[in-house]
């Protein structure tokens, strides 16, 4: 049989335009040959639905538009993700629509409640995996988190239940998984060992249909995949885009071979930032972006990056020097916007500047203290907020993940717009960035990438002033957030165990700055925002 894998990037809530996708899909499959066609975790509402699910108008819309779907699809089958709600209870489920009709049910076992889940706040877990035959084949389904319990994968049993293995015990002819599987560097490899040594393990062919695009702070990757019984990789979707493949279920028991390469590299973390800026842009009806361009190696990055997901057409640059900004800086930012195409524009900030020092200084002179460096920020976030409001651009804000772990940002100032496109990115990953985007020709000036960075919000100001050097401090910070390791666990690695605790506190205690930032796009394997839940008003402190 011919199997397609549908990777489409539903819009979350948005239950006629997914309908009318996953329709749209299947006429396509169908005219390619395909027997079965496959669709991701939650496809009907787009991952994660949140709170929506406790809607009952929304739960009944969803039921609705699944007898369309179901009346739409014809006599080829087509098994997709929806919720569903049976017996006074919610599912997470995976359903198979055939010849007018729902002639199989698989609801998700295992409901992850780490990270950036939270399923066990809507779903109840299946009681029971059995296999639905079709056309002479017999299925393994399973939904996303179903597939990751291998012990011999993680060297430890996250769950009682090992749904592919009893599936396969069953005798499911291959394990088809729906997933709506975020990104984060590194995952795609990840996922493709944990399928292979699946398959190898059961010796059975595994299917792997995963959601793409943006929502909110989670990015989506796509990357379906087909793997063969002894762990070959055969087939692979595009990462980042839309995309129909297709799979005989011949091909699932042969010995293929050349496998296909599943590295990733920094363009997977620049393709991901696109995507996911593009679509948090559209999927909430905004065209055009605007970056505040400091002639400094994030702002410019912030800005390729919108250009890359809008168009050059649609991202407005904004320099806003002060009496401490370089002219080398407005040189640069001037070159970026040229190399990029974007439109450009210079608003000084001196006389708005000159004003506050005026009214709040008591000598009606500078003081050159935190208050000041800090007016400057805001003032310059007044002015976007000012464009965004009367033209229509959403602000984009320019902080790198180093800067806003370390409280190195003004509420109200560099951290006001509505999305923070570096958030979630470490200021040496920056660097990485920059050096991509210019693999072809310069785009980013190379004197932006070379000069020691600087918020320039006094004279002769540098970021080591107030920072460890990033190489340092970005090896504290991971260990920190996203290995969870504390002070001492942190010095053991060799670092100075003074310097390693007194970064911790500065996390620590710029919590309540981060919860008022606008959502950062997820790039790491722990980002700040839902899968760091950590309190505000707390007193524990790792050290």
């Amino acid at each position: 049989m011919k199997i397609a894998l549908a990777q489409i990037n539903p819009v979350v809530g948005d239950l006629p335009y997914n309908a009318g996708k996953i329709i749209a899909y299947t006429e396509k499959a169908v005219q390619e040959g395909a027997g079965l066609v496959v669709f991701p975790e939650l496809c009907l509402t787009g991952y994660p639905p949140r709170d929506l699910l406790l809607s009952s108008r929304f739960i009944d819309a969803v039921a609705g538009k699944l007898k369309e779907i179901t009346a739409a699809c014809g006599n080829t089958g087509v098994l997709l993700g929806a919720p569903l709600h049976r017996d006074g209870r919610l599912y997470n489920s995976a359903v198979l629509l055939e010849n007018g009709r729902i002639s199989g049910i698989q609801h998700k076992t295992l409901l992850p409640f780490y990270d950036v889940f939270d399923e066990k706040r809507y779903f109840e877990p299946a009681t029971k995996r059995l296999c639905i035959d079709y056309r002479g084949i017999r299925l393994g389904i399973t939904v996303c988190e179903d597939i990751w319990n291998d012990k011999d994968f993680w060297q430890r049993q996250l769950y009682d239940i090992d749904p592919v293995e009893e599936l396969v015990a069953q005798g499911a002819d291959l394990i088809i998984n729906l997933s709506s599987s975020p990104y984060n560097f590194g995952k795609h490899s990840l996922r493709v060992e944990m399928l292979g040594m699946t398959a190898r393990k059961h010796r059975i062919g595994v299917l792997y249909v995963n959601q793409v695009g943006g929502n909110d702070h989670l990015v989506f990757d796509g990357s379906s995949c087909a793997v063969a019984g002894n762990g070959t990789l055969i087939v692979q979707a595009k990462s980042f885009q839309e995309e129909l493949v297709f799979c005989e279920t011949e091909m699932l028991n042969t010995n293929p071979a050349p496998p296909i390469e599943t590295g990733e590299d920094i363009s997977w973390v620049y393709r991901a930032l696109e995507l996911g800026t593009r679509d948090y842009l559209h999927k909430n009806g905004f065209r055009r972006a605007l970056v505040g361009l400091s002639g400094g190696i994030d702002s410019s990055v912030t800005a390729a990056v919108a250009a890359g997901a809008l168009g050059p057409s649609n991202v407005i640059g904004v320099s806003m020097p002060s009496r401490y900004s370089s002219r080398g800086s407005g040189d640069d930012a001037r070159a970026l916007a040229e190399n990029l195409g974007i439109e450009y524009r210079v608003i000084p900030i001196e006389n708005i500047f000159q004003s506050y020092i005026r009214e709040l200084n008591p000598a009606g002179e500078p003081v050159i203290d935190l208050a000041e460096e800090n007016v400057q920020a805001r003032i310059r976030g007044n002015i976007l907020m000012f464009i965004s409001n009367r033209e229509g651009p959403m602000v984009l804000t320019t902080g790198n993940k180093s800067e806003m772990a370390m409280g190195y940002s003004t509420l109200y100032g560099d951290m006001s717009g509505g999305l923070s496109v570096l958030a979630d990115v470490p200021k040496t990953m920056v660097y990485q960035l920059a050096e991509f985007i210019n693999r072809k020709n310069e785009i980013i000036p190379r004197s932006v990438i070379d000069k020691p960075p600087s918020a320039e919000l006094r004279p002769g100001q540098k970021d080591e002033d107030s920072l460890p050097p990033y190489p340092v401090l970005d090896q504290i910070l991971k260990a920190y957030i996203e290995d969870i390791k504390s002070v001492d666990e942190i010095a053991a690695m060799g670092f100075n165990r003074q310097l390693a605790a007194g970064i911790a506190r500065r996390v620590d205690n710029a919590e309540y700055k981060r919860q008022q930032a606008p959502p950062g796009i997820r790039v790491t394997s722990r980002a700040f925002g839902p899968g760091r839940r950590i309190p505000i008003a707390q007193r524990w402190r790792s050290d």
